[in-house]
């Protein structure tokens, strides 16, 4: 079984796992109703519209 020659860093081995954590912004979408920035495939948070219709109120 192959050994490696040296050892690996802290910061080597850091910087590597570290990579799994990157953050991104999530997808955005536009409401239908209102235009608002929404996630896309949820109830719109400002007038509650989904998919053309109403499906909760938003007092």
């Amino acid at each position: 079984m192959a050994v490696p020659k040296k050892k690996t860093s802290k910061a080597k081995t850091r910087s590597r796992r570290a990579s799994a954590w990157q953050v991104t912004a999530p997808a955005r979408s536009l409401c239908s109703n209102c235009s608002n920035a929404k996630l896309p495939h949820r109830v719109c948070p400002t007038c509650g519209w989904y998919n053309g219709r109403r499906a909760i109120e938003v007092g």
